[in-house]
């Protein structure tokens, strides 16, 4: 008797090519866990059912690239902005008509152009039925200064929420076609919103390490959330009580008190930086996408339920249905999606024994997560409820798209089967992906290797198990009317599965093709020792130089450290120290300006994704701690007298303003890149605005 197949509690779907370029933003459509926008260098807008290979719809109109989309609850609107700083909403509904419309179309068109040949074949031009372009676009936003980073659908009203690198919020009236309101108080680029559950509060996290509180019908802020020590990611609102996570790149998710506006409680611990959370619909257990894992947490008191080994590298959104939890990933042009099945997912009651758990009280206990400690959010009903009320903008400060702005935009049919399974109206027009849909099938729980021993027919029984094979799925690149973007430099990425500067081919023995010789053991260590020798070298002498480094560190004295690496004159060691100062503004000082600023000028000219990072994030600090007092020193009026430490920091900030201005042509050359290094310069272009 064969063995039954145990299933896995995490698998990968599938991989797509999502885009003929990078994908730079993708979103999950929270209420099926089934439909997928991924926003792409392209300049458009794609929409994927999850498990199928092709591409359902794609929307065009934008001229720069996507950086952010949003899909509304019902998922029936879709938002995405771009980085000149546009928004532009699309009715899919209406998008799925007009697809139908055309495809009746262009099949008049073809029974004329047939009629033409057969009945005409020596005839001249003769003038038939031409299809018309009708265009899926609701609305188009514009107001943004720079990048929009973030958006959000109110969950009741026709309203949307962008959030930009001006640092600036604003609120969308889509009916009206303009802006509500403006809301500022962050000082750094805003990379996550969110509306409560009964839309009254918009939430919003930002670069600055705070969350903000926003009440809609007062038009201010009502709280603001410090504590965090790192850019804050993500944040996310209870489903139903007064409760807000965030998450941030210090590797912390802190749970706020919407009552009393004060922190419950703070997990620490993180692998990397949080990007990605999601509560269970019942809240009882907030989920994290980490690196390669997810992870089950509760927050009174603060402690993981449970890990679940998921080889996904950064998630980039999350959604649950039908007890299966989706995750996304991208990288470059392509998209991975991965399934973790909840139900073997442990979501409430105590953690592994703790000696420190286990002796306390019974009264410190966990209380019981059915019991709501804090208040119900009270949502409008279904009908009859009055419209969503905000503080509004006079008239006058409203804008509205030019001519140019207004774009055509349509909405291209990828794939026809997959048109007719999804699109193809019967008597109504039916929901993409289906509202009841049956969850993914896990594969079974054993590797491959095993799966296929498996496989093979028993002496006793003659059974054989199916061995589920993972296909990477693509389709051909899509044919765009926009410009194609720019190629980058070729740039080595930061994950690499071998060391930089170090070549796999080295250590590995070589071997003819033709001759197909196999080497002997001894033969394969001799030439395995010759690259080790090579790595040992290298490793030696990078050991010996941050050592160097680091006696001065221990000294106290930053700027003779930073010194005595800049002297070593390898990048390499460079790149490390600053990593550690870029972890602490307080560190910088102006004379420490004056040495980095060259050697951040030769990072950002490097082939090393690694190294461009480091100078930007460098660059960014020093621009915005040090940049008004250099231009205000360099314009204020010579003093009377002899002041020898006002004469010292005028001569650093002119050395410093000439190293700046050296930069500064180089990253507005690159500022026209596409994906996230143009974006890192297009940013570092406009804080160097004023040196022009």
């Amino acid at each position: 008797m064969a063995t039954p197949v145990v299933t896995k509690t995490a698998w990968k779907l599938q991989e797509i090519v999502a885009h003929a370029s990078n994908v730079s933003s993708l979103v999950l459509g929270k209420a099926s866990g089934r439909l997928l926008a991924t926003g792409g260098d392209d300049c458009r807008v794609n929409l994927w059912s999850i498990n199928k290979p092709n591409c359902i719809m794609s929307l065009t109109g934008h001229t720069s690239p996507v950086e952010s989309v949003r899909l509304n609850t019902p998922e029936e609107l879709i938002v995405a902005g771009s980085q000149s700083g546009s928004i532009r909403v699309w009715d899919l509904e209406a998008a799925k008509k007009v697809m139908h419309s055309l495809k009746s179309q262009m099949l008049v068109v073809h029974k004329w152009s047939q009629w033409k040949e057969e009945a005409l074949p020596h005839s001249g031009p003769l003038q038939g039925p031409q299809p018309s372009v009708l265009s899926p676009v609701l609305r188009t936003l514009m107001g943004h200064k720079a990048n929009i980073c973030s958006l959000d659908f109110h969950p009741y009203g026709e309203f949307v929420a962008s959030g930009s690198q001006d640092t600036n919020i604003k609120l969308w009236d889509i009916r009206r076609k303009g802006c509500v309101f403006r809301y500022r108080g962050h000082s750094q680029a805003v990379r996550c919103l969110r509306f409560s559950p009964d839309g009254k509060w918009l939430a919003s996290a930002a670069d600055d390490h705070t969350v903000k509180l926003w009440d809609l019908t007062a038009g201010k802020m009502m709280s603001e959330f410090p504590g965090h020590t790192g850019p804050v990611n993500v944040v996310e609102f209870h489903p139903n009580e007064y409760l807000l996570a965030s998450g941030s790149s210090d590797r912390t998710i802190r749970f706020w008190d919407l009552e009393k506006f004060q922190v419950v409680s703070c997990i620490e611990g993180e692998p990397g930086p949080v990007r990605s959370v999601l509560f269970n619909p019942d809240g009882c257990c907030l989920y994290s996408g980490c690196q390669d894992s997810l992870r089950v947490y509760g927050w009174e008191p603060e402690r993981c339920f449970d890990v679940v080994l998921v080889n996904w590298g950064k998630v980039a959104d999350l959604a649950i249905c039908n007890d299966q939890l989706i995750g996304v990933a991208f990288s470059q042009s392509s998209v991975s999606s991965y399934v973790v099945d909840l139900t073997r997912v442990t979501r409430t009651g105590t953690v592994a024994p703790d000696p420190m758990q286990d002796s306390r009280p019974p009264a410190q206990q966990p209380p019981n997560p059915s019991a709501p400690l804090r208040r119900i959010y009270e949502r409008p009903s279904a009908t009859g409820s009055e419209p969503q009320r905000v503080k509004q903008n006079s008239e006058s400060e409203r804008r509205s798209p030019s001519s140019e702005d207004e774009r055509e935009s349509q909405a291209e049919i990828q794939n026809a089967e997959d048109y007719n399974e999804i699109f193809q109206p019967k008597n109504s027009i039916s929901r993409t992906p289906p509202r009841r849909s049956e969850p993914f099938p896990a594969p079974p729980e054993d590797d491959m290797a095993t799966a296929k021993e498996a496989a093979k027919p028993s002496p006793a029984t003659d059974v054989q198990f199916p061995v589920p094979k993972l296909e990477v799925l693509s389709r051909p690149p899509v044919v765009t009317s926009t410009p194609a973007p720019k190629a980058e430099s070729a740039i080595i990425p930061a994950t690499r599965n071998e060391p930089i500067g170090l070549k796999a081919s080295d250590f590995l023995p070589a071997v003819k093709i033709p001759q197909q010789a196999e080497l002997v053991d001894e033969d394969a260590m001799s030439q395995i020792r010759k690259g080790h020798d090579t790595m040992c070298v290298v490793l030696t002498s990078r050991h010996k130089n941050l050592d160097t480094v680091r006696a001065v560190w221990t000294t106290g004295d930053i700027k003779t450290s930073v010194d005595s690496a800049v002297a070593i004159n390898d990048l390499s060691v460079v790149v490390d120290l600053l990593n550690i100062v870029n972890q602490k503004a307080s560190l910088w000082k102006l004379d420490l300006c004056t040495t980095v600023l060259p050697q951040i000028e030769k990072l950002l000219q490097s082939k090393y994704e690694s190294y461009v990072q480091t100078g930007c994030t460098s660059l960014k600090l020093i621009l915005q701690r040090f940049l008004p007092l250099i231009t205000d020193m360099l314009a204020a009026p010579p003093t009377v007298g002899v002041d020898i430490s006002r004469e010292e920091r005028l001569h650093k900030c002119r050395v410093c303003y000439k190293q700046l201005r050296s930069i500064s042509g180089l990253v507005k050359s690159k500022s026209g890149l596409s994906g996230r290094h143009g974006s890192a310069f297009r940013e570092l272009h406009l804080l160097m605005a004023s040196l022009d």
